[in-house]
Formats: C-alpha cells, sequence, structure tokens
C-alpha cells in the first residue's frame, strides 16, 4: 500500500472500538509546505467533516498561531500531519485512545521527506513531541517540554494540545501567551514570507 489516504490497516481495531468506526485517513500536506502542524490524531468532529483541527481547539490553535482559516487551510502553505491519519476512537469511558502507532511506524517517515520545503513544525501533544524531540528531551512531561521551547525555536516549537482542556495550563503558566505565542507567531509570519 503506498497511499496513506486509502489506509485500512486499522480496521479492525477500530472495529473493536466504543465508536465502532471506519478508518477515514486525514492528510493535509503538499510537498511546498512551510509550516507542518504535528499533532496527534484527529478527533471525532474531524473524523466526521474530514477537515484537520474543525473544531474548538483548531480555533484556539488558529488564534495561537495568528493564521485566519483561509491561511492555515492553505494546503500549498501549511501541512496537518498528525501520529495518527484516522480518528483512533474512544475506549469505554468515552476517554480518547491513542494515536496507534502502526500508522506512525508506516507512513509517518515517508510522508515527512516529501516535505522538502519545511520552514516551522509545531509539535502538540506528548505523542508527537516524544517522535520529534525523542525520549530525552521529552522526559518532563508536555508542561516541562514546552517550558523548553527555546531550545528548539524558531524551527520548532512544542505545544500543549489547544483543548479546552489545558486551561488550567494556560492560567498556570503566563509565559506560554506572553513569551511563547510572540515567537511562534514571528515564525510562522517569516516561514509565509516570499524569502
Amino acid at each position: 500500500m503506498t497511499d496513506p489516504g486509502s489506509c485500512r490497516l486499522c480496521a479492525q481495531d477500530f472495529a473493536r472500538t466504543a465508536t465502532a468506526h471506519e478508518p477515514r485517513p486525514i492528510l493535509w500536506a503538499r510537498p511546498t509546505a512551510r509550516i507542518l502542524i504535528a499533532g496527534q490524531a484527529p478527533g471525532l468532529r474531524v473524523h466526521q467533516s474530514g477537515v484537520p483541527f474543525d473544531d474548538r481547539s483548531g480555533d484556539r490553535l488558529r488564534d495561537w498561531l495568528g493564521l485566519d482559516r483561509a491561511r492555515f487551510y492553505d494546503r500549498d502553505r501549511v501541512a496537518v500531519v498528525p501520529m495518527a491519519f484516522c480518528f483512533p476512537g474512544y475506549d469505554a469511558r468515552g476517554a480518547d485512545l491513542p494515536p496507534p502507532r502502526r500508522c506512525t511506524d508506516t507512513w509517518r517517515t515517508g510522508v515527512l521527506a516529501q516535505l522538502t520545503d519545511l520552514r516551522v513544525t509545531f509539535v502538540i501533544g506528548q505523542y508527537a513531541q516524544r517522535w520529534h524531540l525523542g525520549a530525552q528531551a521529552t522526559r518532563g512531561g508536555v508542561t516541562a517540554t514546552v517550558a523548553g521551547w527555546r531550545d528548539h525555536a524558531p524551527r520548532l516549537f512544542p505545544l500543549p494540545h489547544p483543548s479546552w482542556r489545558n486551561n488550567a495550563f494556560l492560567r498556570r503558566n503566563p509565559w506560554f501567551e506572553s513569551d511563547l505565542l510572540p515567537a511562534a507567531r514571528d515564525a510562522v509570519e517569516a516561514a509565509l514570507g516570499d524569502g
């Protein structure tokens, strides 16, 4: 299989989840992309719409990066390549399942190798941070990894998930909005410039 958009490797696993859904790979990338958004996996709403970050988390992420919907969804400039391309489902308690490792192992390296003009990468959440930065750099968890953002900027920025579940993180860490986000927005503008 050479097309991640038609992948069905996890069909049996997804059928056994509480959501019992079919695979629907959502990959948003073209070789000309200058910005990479590396998240965890699509949520249920994104699974239904087929558009990455088509939810309130996406609204917050676009605000964080200073991008309106038109610029965010310009596939020639912005790639959205999560750790798993399909919604992994919910467990019996209604909690999100982790991104299946099979997707990362099968597709990630090949897809990223095609993105030859990347200028800045945003890694969202623990799975993406561990893959992009390594176990040593993420040993202290998401908060510590994001707090160490200067070690990777301006080419890479670790971010928490833009979910409402992270409102407490934002309250406890005012440096995120006062220091990291302005630098991230500057990196976005530099990446999208004509140079």
